[in-house]
């Protein structure tokens, strides 16, 4: 089987792929594209399909009885989400930038679910992870953590472009932006960091960046 899993401090972002066999199904099928801020699907709407992020990125959130978002992952490239036993999505998918996703229905192909289990259990793991992760009391723990996630993400590279804006940032970590915004400066002003632009960040201190999450 081939696998895909990416692993952060504290946190999984990538589900583990299909089996070969499996994997073929979905190859072959069109890529469907969707500019930034386009549901892929809503919470409410019916669920049966399982989905493949082929570039671009993905962000799954819920809106919380106060109104407020929370989002609860981001896919990337190779990544599988919309993975459920029922009727109807408890969450909504919205592509981040220009993003192609491919799809399989799961109910005329419910032998896919076999390749699908380990993609599945990972992306359960993730949802753990992430609970832990904005269970933190600091600010600062949570971004610094965010930001070992993104740089594992983009293989182990110490200077990378976010996909999301930093609200998106803030409700992910279950902070404000300006909680965000402040958090990445003392980061910066300790010299653990740098920031290049709006997106661009740049980790100096790699060892200093995980002790905050230990």
């Amino acid at each position: 089987m081939n696998t895909l899993i990416s692993v952060s401090s504290g946190r999984r972002i990538s589900a583990v792929a299909m089996e070969p066999a499996r994997e073929g199904m979905v190859d072959a099928r069109p890529v469907s594209s969707f500019v930034d801020g386009e549901s892929i699907y809503s919470s409410g709407e019916r669920a049966g399909q399982a989905y493949r992020v082929e570039f671009g990125a993905v962000r799954v959130y819920r809106v919380l009885a106060n109104g407020r978002r929370q989002i609860l992952a981001f896919h990337f490239g190779g990544s599988w989400f919309g993975l459920q036993n029922e009727s109807q999505h408890r969450s909504t998918a919205e592509a981040i930038g220009i993003t192609g996703v491919k799809s399989i229905n799961l109910q005329e192909n419910p032998h896919a679910w076999q390749g699908l289990l380990p993609a599945v259990l990972e992306n359960f793991l993730s949802s753990q992870e992430h609970q832990l992760v904005i269970g933190r009391q600091s600010a600062v723990e949570r971004v610094a953590a965010f930001l070992l996630e993104m740089s594992q993400h983009s293989a182990h590279s110490h200077r990378f472009e976010l996909f999301m804006p930093r609200i998106d940032v803030a409700d992910y970590l279950g902070l404000t932006i300006e909680t965000v915004s402040r958090s990445l400066t003392k980061l910066k002003n300790k010299g653990i960091i740098k920031l290049h632009g709006a997106r661009g960040i740049e980790i100096v201190e790699h060892g200093v960046l995980e002790r905050l999450c230990l």
